[in-house]
């Protein structure tokens, strides 16, 4: 996928024109990391930061409604949603995860808005420094991902709707 140059606006952005950036306060130090990583990359990828509109959610239990609130707003290109899943040992977790994933997967699905999960369930996290340190540095690469996950969908769904069909298909030989 090519690089747009800073000067240009990307052609997804033209219609509508913002991202939605939900992540939950919850362990924010940790997860503040993916929004800046997906902020930094969605920059080096020519698109402009100020097109991103960050909102903030008590825990990411609160994300699906917040991402489908956006999503049928009809301002929004895509959604990236980022969030901590601790396992407090009640098994509580798990079923929070996915709920959660179920919720923005039917989003994305009902509203045809894509949307991107930093939604992260490590095993065993730990308060500990070298837990966070480890999660500190890995959310912020799963934020350049979500960036560069978004670029690439963003922009092969616009290209599938200006295109028929038949031109996706090549005719038999």
């Amino acid at each position: 996928m090519a690089c747009h140059p800073m000067s240009q606006t990307p052609k997804f952005l033209n219609q509508p024109s913002r991202i939605a950036f939900v992540q939950a306060s919850w362990h924010q130090a940790i997860v503040d990391r993916s929004r800046e990583g997906f902020l930094s990359k969605i920059q080096t990828l020519g698109h402009d930061a100020n097109h991103v509109d960050v909102f903030s959610v008590p825990g990411v239990f609160e994300i699906p409604l917040q991402a489908q609130r956006l999503a049928r707003s009809g301002r929004y290109a895509a959604i990236v949603a980022a969030g901590l899943v601790v396992d407090g040992g009640i098994y509580r977790h798990d079923f929070v995860a996915s709920a959660v994933i179920t919720g923005l997967m039917n989003v994305q699905l009902d509203t045809q808005v894509p949307v991107f999960s930093v939604v992260l369930t490590p095993h065993h996290f730990h308060a500990s420094q070298e837990h966070q340190r480890f999660f500190f540095e890995h959310f912020h690469i799963k934020g350049q991902e979500a960036a560069d996950a978004v670029s690439q969908t963003v922009q092969g769904l616009q290209r599938l709707a200006g295109t028929k069909a038949t031109e996706l298909i090549p005719e038999a030989a």
